[in-house]
């Protein structure tokens, strides 16, 4: 619920939405819990709308202390319902609780929503309608980040590498593998096998042999209808962020960070959120000033060809075969205070607390 910080009226107030109904959940409840914990509360006040696994959209009145990834969190539903304006334009969430029906003002909306029913415009779309200001990227750039397929679809028409994929669903999968399996013939081992819309690794199988690719199209078609099957690039695994500019300068990216994994492994889920042997975050990544300026350039090119606003991830891989490769783009990125999103742009000089700031501003100026 709003707090009771001296000088709240004054202040900008931003309604939180999270949790949701994606398999990244917990995830989302953990950027939540950091968020809330460095927000500056001077300027801004919090209206924190949980959004449970069923999809209740509820306010939230826990402590933020609880909203961690150890505890893998999860919203409960407390039987309160928050509602959007059901008027364009008009900037208050109906809230109904054991009090009864009442309007709370907001601001801005600060989505921090992680999959599918979230970070793939379908909320972005109902805050459109609703003529709510938000944070972050647009209905398109959502839906198309969010779907690999398309992702690489655009950046391939726009002149950005990508590795070489094809796309399968599951009724082509379910009809007639057979004919899946001999397409397959066309890549060279390993490949990885993704749903198209899924994020955080979820999902996501190395094939090393073609032994193991009926197991990696279930786990894939298990999570989305259509399931990609890519290239496996090798070479240096790195990121980085991407925001807006202001007033109407030009986006701009930060340092890269890179990911050194052992031999045979992959940036799995477990690896990202559950540490563990196996990777390690090096940020600044090393780079000659020459690939730097060309990893810089091309994940501005990214965020602006799929019409990128706020705050995107781009993924590469740097190779000496191929070049650069973008992998993905991810337009929430994971956003606790270590995760790779925030710990970029800390090296680039922009402090936690400061990037929350800083994408609220943005989200307050952006022109829909």
């Amino acid at each position: 619920m709003p707090d009771t910080h001296p000088g709240a009226a004054q202040r900008i107030r931003v309604a939180l939405l999270f949790g949701g109904r994606s398999s990244e959940h917990s995830i989302s409840c953990a950027t939540a819990g950091s968020v809330l914990r460095h927000l500056d509360r001077e300027r801004f006040e919090p209206v924190v709308v949980g959004i449970t696994p069923e999809g209740a959209w509820t306010l939230w009145d826990g402590d933020p202390a609880d909203l961690t990834l150890e505890a893998m969190p999860v919203v409960a539903d407390n039987g309160s319902r928050v509602r959007l304006p059901q008027v364009a334009g008009e900037r208050e969430l109906s809230v109904q609780d054991e009090g009864g029906e009442r309007s709370v003002p907001v601001d801005i909306v600060f989505p921090i929503l992680h999959g599918p029913f979230g970070e793939d415009g379908t909320v972005q779309g109902a805050l459109e309608l609703a003529g709510l200001p938000y944070v972050g990227n647009g209905v398109l750039a959502s839906a198309v980040g969010m779907d690999k397929h398309y992702t690489k679809t655009v950046l391939e028409h726009a002149g950005i590498r990508v590795a070489p994929w094809m796309t399968v669903s599951r009724r082509e999968w379910l009809r007639d593998p057979d004919a899946v399996r001999a397409r397959l013939g066309d890549f060279p081992m390993p490949v990885f096998v993704k749903p198209a819309r899924a994020g955080s690794s979820v999902g996501v199988s190395r094939v090393a042999s073609v032994l193991d690719f009926d197991h990696a199209m279930e786990v894939a078609l298990a999570e989305d209808t259509r399931a990609l099957v890519e290239v496996g690039v090798s070479g240096r695994e790195v990121e980085l962020g991407v925001l807006s500019g202001r007033a109407g300068e030009l986006s701009r990216a930060s340092l890269p960070g890179e990911i050194e994994l052992d031999e045979g492994r992959f940036y799995d889920f477990d690896l990202k959120y559950r540490g563990g042997a196996g990777a390690r975050i090096v940020c600044p990544a090393p780079f000659d000033d020459e690939t730097l300026a060309a990893l810089q350039h091309t994940a501005v090119r990214a965020f602006e060809a799929i019409e990128g606003a706020g705050l995107a991830r781009v993924d590469f891989f740097v190779s000496p075969e191929h070049g650069i490769v973008v992998n993905e783009i991810n337009t929430m990125p994971g956003f606790t205070a270590i995760s790779m999103f925030p710990v970029l742009w800390e090296a680039t000089g922009i402090g936690y607390a400061d990037l929350i700031t800083e994408l609220i501003e943005l989200g307050m100026q952006e022109d829909r």
